[in-house]
């Protein structure tokens, strides 16, 4: 291996991952507006704010590239030393996951109903905001990589906080999902959709955060934790800007009505009422019978959360 692979290489890489993530978050977000989505401020401001962090956060690292790779290109020790965006990486980071979780722990509630679950959410992301900034700021203290190892407690209290909430929030969301299937193919085949969606998710923000914490403990002397720990925000915001698209993506997949299941045959309806009337022409002086059948189906929807409701 050269010189500077594990210092510089690994660096790299975790910044070009950063800028293709990057690029699907803008992405997410264009469309976010395309569609015109009749969301309260709460949440577009949620969308802005996230998406002005994550452009700040990825320029700086590109920053830090052209800094480590052309600026100091011809002087080693300038990589001795952790420029800004590295030692903010522990801030944006936290800043973005507390944003994404309390957001999908505000759905988990609006899903279950459950306060207790809401403030599991909350009493874990706030704690993992604080972490994740101390980390942040101690390190922006310290500067030199080669001291970085001491801030070894407080990150792994940092990131196995985040992993847990990772964790509870994917298994969580799978669990509401698996109990809201409601009998029909149609639906439940997007449903499943939902729960592989939540865990792949899930599953993809805590491996790179295991991977940071594995890499800084293991590897101090290398920049090998920078490769997972840089994209970790994006992953967040793709999750965030994700859960919100996929509403608009899933409803005319469900939205309609199903006659009910006879067998294993399920027949598409048209409308939720269909009436059929008989009307028999009799003389003046017969009695008039007029029959009305309704025929009442039932209707299976996602509302804003993906919530399965039937009526």
């Amino acid at each position: 291996m050269g010189e500077f692979d594990e210092i510089l290489g690994t660096l790299l890489i975790g910044i070009f991952f950063n800028t293709y993530l990057y690029g699907l978050v803008t992405y997410q977000f264009a469309e976010y507006w395309k569609r015109s989505f009749n969301d309260p401020l709460y949440i577009k401001s949620m969308v802005w704010s996230l998406f002005v962090l994550d452009t700040f956060h990825s320029g700086s690292v590109i920053y830090m590239a052209w800094s480590y790779t052309v600026t100091n290109y011809d002087n080693p020790a300038a990589l001795a030393v952790a420029e800004w965006p590295y030692t903010f990486t522990p801030i944006g980071t936290a800043a973005t996951a507390l944003v994404t979780h309390l957001f999908l722990g505000y759905r988990i509630w609006r899903l279950s109903g459950s306060n207790i679950l809401f403030a599991i959410v909350i009493v874990l992301a706030i704690p993992s905001f604080a972490l994740g900034t101390a980390c942040g700021i101690k390190a922006w203290i310290i500067q030199l990589l080669s001291a970085l190892p001491q801030l070894d407690n407080l990150v792994t209290a940092w990131l196995v906080t985040q992993v847990l909430i990772d964790v509870f929030i994917t298994v969580t969301l799978a669990i509401i999902f698996m109990h809201s299937k409601t009998g029909y193919h149609k639906t439940d085949t997007d449903l499943n959709r939902l729960i592989r969606g939540a865990i792949q998710t899930g599953l993809f923000a805590s491996i790179f955060s295991l991977g940071d914490l594995i890499s800084f403990l293991v590897f101090p002397t290398t920049n090998l934790h920078g490769m997972f720990a840089i994209p970790i925000g994006r992953i967040y915001t793709n999750t965030l800007f994700d859960t919100l698209l996929t509403r608009e993506r899933l409803k005319p997949q469900i939205a309609g009505t199903y006659d009910r299941k006879v067998g294993n045959d399920i027949r598409w309806a048209h409308s939720t009422t269909t009436r059929a009337e008989v009307h028999k022409e009799t003389p003046t002086n017969a009695i008039q019978l007029e029959v009305h059948t309704t025929v009442v189906t039932e209707r299976s929807f996602f509302d804003e959360d993906g919530k399965t409701t039937v009526v």
